[in-house]
């Protein structure tokens, strides 16, 4: 898609709803994720609730991509297979999820930490999330798609991680991924301007230790280059003025934990 495809307040809220059930489905994965279990039968989850709701897995034959969610264990980044692989005590687990339902997508990603995980571990998903509320609270009229950046890429080095560059965020709604590229590093006051209509997918993806990643020969799976662990959250937004909207939630995946505890 070459340029921008701006939405009325009516498409908006088919987005919203959308959205809400890629949310909706990462709390299901939220109640059953736990060392022991394998990727693959999170993802059957996710595809059987998905349908169950009306909708249909977005990532599903996407490019040829064979499961419903991307899932990517510790020093995968991002795009990784559900596969046989037994989530551990002390892994990080980056679970991406998209739906399409009345031929609108929804898009949020949320990394769970499997009990009891290391002060390194602990501060990236810490920070990454900061990064996320960061690039929110910039993706409002008048900004431009380089402060969202910037204030992602501060933070995210302000603590000693490194920022992906090579994948970024994006517009999203009528397509999975529309005009603009979001970045997770940038200059203020440079890239587009945001405007009312906008709907994008921020995605801060950072890693504990170098920015660089590896693309694997499966066309997917992105890995840290230096295999340190990476982190991943984000949320599908309207840019509004004086306050971005945000569609998808982690209230509800956040209470589910919780109550797990």
């Amino acid at each position: 898609m070459s340029k921008v495809c701006y939405k009325s307040l009516e498409e908006i809220e088919l987005i919203r709803e959308s959205s809400l059930l890629v949310s909706k489905a990462l709390a299901e994965v939220a109640k059953v994720i736990k060392a022991g279990i394998t990727t693959n039968e999170l993802d059957k989850l996710a595809y059987e609730f998905i349908l169950d709701h009306g909708a249909i897995p977005a990532f599903l034959n996407y490019n040829g991509f064979p499961n419903s969610l991307c899932i990517s264990p510790n020093e995968q980044v991002v795009h990784g297979f559900p596969s046989e692989y037994v989530i551990q005590e002390g892994d990080l687990i980056s679970v991406d999820c998209g739906v399409i339902k009345n031929n609108y997508f929804g898009d949020s990603a949320f990394t769970f930490s499997i009990g009891e995980i290391d002060a390194e571990k602990q501060r990236l998903v810490e920070v990454t999330k900061r990064c996320l509320e960061l690039g929110i609270e910039k993706a409002v009229v008048g900004m431009r798609v380089g402060d969202i950046g910037f204030a992602i890429q501060q933070h995210a080095e302000a603590n000693g991680f490194g920022v992906v560059r090579e994948l970024v965020g994006h517009g999203v709604g009528i397509n999975l991924h529309e005009k603009p590229e979001v970045p997770n590093y940038g200059k203020r006051g440079s890239g587009p301007k945001l405007e009312e209509g906008m709907v994008i997918a921020i995605e801060p993806m950072i890693n504990a230790g170098l920015a660089g990643i590896i693309f694997h020969s499966d066309g997917w799976t992105v890995t840290s280059k230096d295999n340190k662990p990476s982190a991943h959250f984000e949320h599908t937004i309207a840019v509004k003025k004086g306050k971005a909207d945000v569609l998808s939630t982690f209230s509800i995946i956040e209470e589910v934990l919780q109550q797990k505890k």
